[in-house]
This record gives C-alpha cells, sequence and structure tokens, in this order.
C-alpha cells in the first residue's frame, strides 16, 4: 500500500490567501472561512515585511545629507500636530500611531546625529534634553502612571527616518516582550 503524504498548505504552491478567495463560479461565499486573528496575523506580516523594507531602502539613503521629513516639518514644509516644542526639540503626533499616545520628538539640529549609535560626547546635552522632553511630554499626554520611550538605531530595528528621534508611546497596557 503506498503512503499518503500529509498536506501542508505552506509547502505547496497554493497559498491560504488564494484559497480564501471567492469562488470565482458562484462567487456567492469563500471557498473556506479564515478565522479574524489568522487574516490579522497575515496582514501583520506583510505590514512587518513593508516595515522592514523600508528600513532597509532608508538606511541606503541615510549618509546623503538630504534632508529628511523631519527637517521639512522642523522647518513647517510638512504639516504636522505639535504638542511640545522648545528652543531645541519638537514635539509631534505619530501618523501612524501604535498607541492612543504617540508622540515623535526630534532635535531640531540634527547635528550628525542620525541615530542613537552614531551620539558622540558633544551630543550628551540634546540626548538628556530628549528624555526629559519625553518626561514632559507624558505630562502633558496624562500618561505619567506608564509610558514606553522608543529608540529605533538602524535598519535592524526598523529605523526609517535618519535623523534621531524618540517615540513616546502610551494610553494603553504595553506588553513584554515589546518586538
Amino acid at each position: 500500500m503506498a503512503a499518503i503524504k500529509p498536506f501542508s498548505l505552506f509547502r505547496s504552491h497554493i497559498t491560504v490567501r488564494a484559497l480564501a478567495r471567492r469562488n470565482p463560479i458562484s462567487q456567492a461565499r469563500p471557498l473556506f472561512h479564515l478565522p479574524h486573528h489568522f487574516r490579522r496575523a497575515m496582514s501583520y506580516v506583510r505590514a512587518t515585511t513593508d516595515e522592514e523594507a523600508s528600513a532597509k531602502a532608508a538606511a541606503a539613503d541615510a549618509d546623503r545629507g538630504a534632508p529628511t521629513i523631519f527637517d521639512k516639518i522642523i522647518a513647517k514644509e510638512i504639516p504636522s500636530t505639535v504638542v511640545y516644542e522648545d528652543e531645541k526639540v519638537l514635539g509631534f503626533r505619530d501618523i501612524n500611531p501604535q498607541a492612543p499616545v504617540h508622540v515623535i520628538l526630534i532635535p531640531k539640529a540634527r547635528d550628525g546625529l542620525t541615530q542613537l549609535s552614531k551620539a558622540e560626547a558633544r551630543h550628551e546635552e540634546i540626548l538628556g534634553h530628549l528624555l526629559y522632553a519625553a518626561k514632559k511630554v507624558a505630562e502633558k499626554e496624562g500618561i505619567l502612571d506608564g509610558f514606553r520611550v522608543v529608540i529605533n538605531d538602524g535598519p535592524t530595528a526598523c529605523q526609517s527616518v535618519y535623523h534621531l528621534h524618540l517615540h513616546v508611546l502610551g494610553g494603553r497596557q504595553m506588553k513584554w516582550p515589546p518586538g
């Protein structure tokens, strides 16, 4: 008697997405229903892949010295919702928030500080000032009971803009590990 090979969707040429498409003949109902959590997981994989690709593309252009989107926001060429500003730092709402409160903090003068791993002794003051500004943003946004400060550094960490910036996240329960 011949052995029957187990069927695996992930080893075949048929994708789960293709199987979930509507029946082309009747268009009345899907061939089978994908659970909501599975569809969400698939979109997460796609979003993660896009984020990784964007980070790699940004890293390729990082050292060219061209103005970043953050430089354009500082110059008011691109609109933003400013929530904090002083003489050294600008804080504005992220356009793709990952929490109810998601504010980006940037130094107004890039001064070669494209990522944390490129920091030099001359950057100590602005680095400390950014952290203090994060506390001020948390206070202003009402999340002093718990918030997270994130710095993505380099393509492996999915840094997509090479102008050092902090993400201040809060307003919901954070999970661990984060990434």
